[in-house]
């Protein structure tokens, strides 16, 4: 099925704010993430998408190298369950707990957001500062097969610019994924 038509957010606009259930049974917010941290990373991912387990690790290892500065990384699922059922809210906190996340996922079950932001697959980050504007949306790194053969790390390289008040250099890359299930 074709996606429906999304609104591209764009690098250097600003992120679409959300009001999301999280596996943790709280509502989160993105306009009180912009309160409490710096930089949020928001990443596109699902419970199935082969692309997310093989960065997973290295999603994790991010939250833990930038929390300490101000940074928080949240994961928002936007795939359909109804069609894919393994996308359930209830498998999603399965997932959380089986890859032991150390970031908050958060379930889109209108696909709203998801749209909003404009992403068709997974994983897809985006960087955003403390304003709320999104200073980096892309790709992770350019390898996801092989941690050992990456030769940019997209992602960690924006977070690390942006903490030190540096220019993103790279501020947008192709995202290179597994497509998203949009509802009927």
């Amino acid at each position: 099925m074709s996606p429906p038509e999304t609104i591209d957010t764009a690098v250097g606009s600003y992120a679409p704010d959300f009001e999301l259930p999280g596996i943790d049974s709280q509502v989160h917010h993105l306009s009180r993430y912009l309160q409490r941290f710096r930089a949020i990373g928001v990443v596109s991912m699902c419970n199935h998408c082969p692309y997310v387990g093989l960065y997973i690790e290295r999603l994790k290892s991010i939250q833990r190298e930038f929390a300490p500065v101000g940074f928080t990384l949240v994961g928002m699922n936007g795939n359909d369950s109804q069609s894919n059922p393994r996308e359930s809210f209830e498998d999603m906190k399965a997932f959380a707990i089986d890859q032991e996340l150390n970031f908050p996922y958060l379930w889109d079950p209108t696909q709203d957001v998801t749209k909003s932001f404009g992403v068709s697959k997974t994983p897809t980050v985006f960087l955003i500062d403390g304003d709320g504007v999104v200073r980096y949306k892309g790709q992770i790194d350019d390898n996801a097969q092989q941690l050992e053969s990456v030769q940019e790390h997209y992602f960690k390289n924006a977070i690390a610019c942006f903490f030190s008040g540096q220019e993103i250099y790279t501020r947008q890359t192709e995202v290179i994924g597994t497509s998203l299930v949009w509802r009927n």
